[in-house]
């Protein structure tokens, strides 16, 4: 391993540039290194990452194995063998035999411990050896899992009778708090993922944690594992969301991810307390009796077994979990720590509390981040928090209302919690300019933007008295947010009142004002707070309603426990309550990053497009105390031939005017009209798809109106059909689908047309994911440099945040540095969606003389910016364009 390794298994004869990729992967894994890994889409990076690090593995398992073995007969040999005193050292010291005794039982210890793993690993190999060849064995146990299942059903009806005798919504009472002090607590945490039967878990293997943005995309891995040389010995798990993996329908069809959280945890903590004894003759509160009938210890294994044993995705693991009657989401985290390759999304690796919660632990082990060209974006929102006045408001009723109803049953410890969570909230809602117990969509505010620190944030909305930390010990341990999102879903819409009835207290009369706004959240006839844009129907309506926003506030309390100097509270105001929003921003991404780098043996970050990494290594590695030794670079070239590929940097149009997009130029009449020539020039002479990227939806829907007053757009219109991107996700597809069965027909009919125009958006649905490969994207035209909008508050406070603490180089503040990287990443993510495979073809027209400046074009892809050619005028391009047309 020392001197790293010349062939790898690869499922077909490997391009030059996957040898290079696998050879420089394995040497930064075997040397602990974090590296920065590029390679093009289309050039087979899944299988090299593969194919790589299991390499890796299996050397790195065997020569762990050969130094315990070795160890353990060296032990062993020192064990029976006598020790020898030199002459005349008998009388030297009385303690001789005591260094003897503590010498041999270290070594005794040691002895035990390597045989003690030994026969674990033995065994861990044994079972799933088992399992891949013994069928029969398989379906007995699935046939018992079955009967198993029959008498849970008939069990658990017999407990509806008393399930009501316990009392009217027991199940909606928060946790009996006890202590403050974590350490005194003598009971486990109220979560399910610590009520995993103990028996189950095992100590955790050398692994590899693989993690991608979305769920397609680690099932594109898992497929790419199954067709490697590894997919018969390797032991993965796939690892998601319960919304992803439940396979109860009772509470699938709640819908909402929150929902479906919610009603999981509940059922097993019931699980958990049925079996907790009662302490001192006084019955303990309990949830009602409700079971998840799929989260039994033997189901459970037998799947963990049947995961760990062959590759799945997550389609085979919810058949599997169906086929055994066992729940696909817990047993997949029973077989985590027996898992040699962990397939998981970002957010539950990044994020340290849904890392515990899902049983991944990362100290010494690896670590891949793929697609990880907005690792620090990710990073950032994944630790931000937003609330809306509505949302707020929302809260602080529905809690107040769960306080009073709940009141005479609640302990004073809880009650004293509640009220605290009561008058944070308040203070958030003051700080919006509003106040509570009033509709917040009939409440003025003033309009504008302020950032603040923490701290001073704390002091403004009167909360900096609050203890946060102990208010996010109470969430985690009270369940409070799941208990009063179950009120809400139990209440709310049923026209059932949600308070008591009112008396002549100073109490009630105190919510009055809440108890009238919680009955307009339940009338038909009120129009619910700030709906998404896709939640416009009543029946959508009705179901964010009746979900509660604690869940929200809990993370927004949570991020302000966050150190001062790592992020800001922005503050908008939008003249309405229910439109203004609190909210904090992460400025510092690698405090978060830290522990993963940390912990881990070494960590590999790699994408198709890494290109600017300069800020990368700035923001989220140095800033992390990595050493530039630690920090190995690895980028390779394309496999297309040269030919196939002709980026064009366009300096002028058709008439000579100059194509400056700059934010003060872009907008005159004759830039416009420019870039529709242009656009027309090239529609002439490309066939097939020809995608067009704006910076914005704003300039795109300027530009395109300005072509349609001139005609530009209808003398585009008889070359080829045109297509916008949709802003409404849903309808993506749908666009994809027309833009590609036009090309074909155009193909092959006699219309006149050439083929389809798109006009897509940097930064928007179609700049990333989407591939536009073949006839589908012959060329690819950037009109202008995407900058990032400088006048946001919260880009200003980023900028600002790195020039105090990065340091300057080049000439240029951190702050400069990050809109121009920022710019270029979008342009390196578009512009990339072209070529898609070796045989592949296309043409990248950027259009902006400012792409010609040697600092920017440095910014680009190396495959890219090696192959393009910068164009004063624009008849040297447009030969270059036909030339290619003539040659492919």
């Amino acid at each position: 391993m020392e001197n790293g390794r010349v062939d790898f298994p690869f499922p077909y004869q490997p391009y030059n540039i996957q040898q290079q990729f696998m050879q420089a992967l394995y040497s930064a894994l075997d040397q602990g290194k974090v590296g920065i890994f590029e390679s093009p889409t289309g050039t087979g990076k899944s299988l090299s990452l593969i194919c790589g690090a299991l390499s890796w593995l299996t050397d790195y398992e065997e020569k762990r194995k050969n130094e315990a073995a070795a160890l353990l007969q060296e032990g062993e040999t020192a064990l029976t063998t006598p020790a020898t005193e030199p002459p005349g050292t008998s009388s030297s010291t009385e303690l001789d035999w005591i260094t003897d005794f503590v010498q041999k039982k270290a070594e005794r210890d040691l002895v035990s411990k390597l045989k003690e793993e030994e026969l674990k690993r033995k065994k861990r190999e044994e079972r799933l050896e088992m399992i891949r060849n013994n069928a029969q064995l398989k379906y007995a146990m699935k046939r018992k899992s079955c009967e198993d299942d029959e008498a849970f059903k008939l069990l658990e009806q017999s407990k509806e009778d008393q399930t009501e005798a316990q009392g009217e919504d027991e199940e909606l009472l928060v946790a009996e708090y006890e202590s403050d002090d974590e350490s005194k607590t003598s009971s486990r945490l109220n979560t399910a993922e610590d009520d995993l039967d103990d028996e189950l878990v095992e100590e955790h293997v050398a692994k590899i944690y693989y993690c991608s943005r979305t769920h397609s995309q680690l099932a594109q891995f898992v497929h790419e594992v199954q067709k490697s040389p590894f997919s018969k010995d390797i032991s993965l798990v796939t690892l998601g969301s319960r919304q992803n993996l439940c396979i109860n329908e009772e509470v699938r069809r709640l819908g909402s991810i929150q929902r479906i959280n919610d009603r999981c945890m509940e059922m097993q903590k019931n699980k958990h307390e049925k079996h907790q004894p009662e302490e001192g003759g006084k019955r303990k509160r309990s949830a009602a009796n409700s079971v998840c009938p799929y989260n039994k210890a033997l189901a459970k294994q037998q799947m963990r077994d049947d995961i760990l044993a062959s590759v799945h995705d997550i389609e085979q693991m919810l058949k599997l979990g169906r086929e055994t009657h066992s729940c696909p989401y817990y047993s997949t985290r029973l077989a985590v720590p027996s898992a040699q390759l962990v397939v998981l999304p970002y957010q539950m690796l990044l994020h340290e509390a849904t890392r515990k919660a899902a049983g991944v632990q990362l100290k010494g082990q690896v670590v891949i981040i793929d697609e990880a060209h907005n690792l620090s974006d990710t990073l950032s929102c994944i630790h931000s928090a937003e609330l809306t006045g509505a949302q707020l408001c929302r809260a602080h009723s529905q809690l107040s209302q769960y306080t009073v109803r709940f009141k005479s049953r609640l302990k004073a410890k809880n009650l004293m919690y509640i009220k605290q969570i009561l008058f944070v909230i308040e203070g958030l809602i003051r700080a919006l300019g509003g106040k509570v117990g009033q509709n917040p969509q009939s409440q003025a505010t003033q309009t504008g933007t302020e950032l603040h620190t923490i701290n001073n944030f704390l002091f403004m909305a009167q909360i900096d008295n609050i203890n946060l930390f102990k208010l996010q010990r109470y969430f985690e341990k009270s369940m409070i947010s799941r208990k009063l999102g179950g009120f809400v879903e139990k209440y709310a819409g049923s026209g059932v009142s949600l308070h008591t009835q009112s008396h002549a207290n100073k109490e009630n009369r105190r919510t009055e004002g809440l108890n009238r706004y919680l009955k307009t959240l339940q009338s038909n006839q009120s129009v619910p707070p700030v709906l998404p844009e896709n939640h416009q129907g009543s029946a959508e309506a009705e179901k964010v309603l009746s979900v509660s926003p604690m869940m929200q506030v809990e993370g927004f309390f949570m991020a302000l426990t966050n150190s001062n100097t790592d992020g800001r509270v922005v503050v908008h105001k939008q003249g309405i309550l229910s439109e203004s929003s609190v909210r904090f921003l992460l400025l510092n991404p690698a405090v978060h990053f830290a522990q993963v780098l940390k912990e881990c043996r070494a960590v590999i970050i790699a994408g198709g497009t890494m290109q600017p990494v300069s800020d990368f290594k700035q923001e989220l590695l140095f800033s992390a105390g990595v050493g530039e030794e630690r920090i190995t670079e690895f980028s390779c070239g394309h496999v297309i031939p040269p030919e196939n590929i002709l980026p064009l940097v366009l300096c002028s149009g058709p008439s000579g005017q100059e194509l400056d997009f700059t934010f003060q130029k872009r907008d005159s009449p004759h830039m416009m009209d420019e870039t529709g020539r242009i656009l027309s020039n090239i529609c002439n002479v490309v066939p097939g798809g020809v995608v067009c990227f704006f910076p914005s939806y704003e300039y795109s829907r300027r530009i395109v109106s300005h072509w349609e007053a001139s005609g530009a757009l209808a003398r585009l219109a008889n070359k080829k059909k045109i297509f916008q991107e949709p802003k409404k996700a849903n309808q993506v597809e749908q666009v994809l689908n027309e833009f590609s069965r036009c090309i074909q027909r155009c193909a092959v009919d006699s219309s006149g047309l050439t083929g389809a125009l798109l006009f897509s958006v940097v930064g928007g649905k179609m700049s990333e994911g989407i591939n536009f490969s073949d006839d589908l994207g012959r060329c690819v035209v950037m009109v202008g440099m995407p900058y990032p909008n400088i006048k946001s508050p919260e880009l200003q406070e980023k900028m600002s945040y790195l020039d105090k603490h990065m340091s300057h180089s080049g000439g240029r503040s951190p702050g400069q540095a990050l809109i121009e990287n920022l710019c270029m990443k979008a342009v390196n993510q578009s512009i990339g969606r072209a070529i898609r495979h070796r045989g592949d073809y296309s043409s990248m027209v950027l259009c902006d003389r400012r792409y010609s400046r040697p600092a920017t074009l440095a910014k680009l892809p190396t495959w890219i910016k090696d192959r393009t050619s910068t164009h004063a005028t624009f008849g040297s391009a447009f030969a270059a364009l036909r030339k290619v047309r003539n040659t492919l």
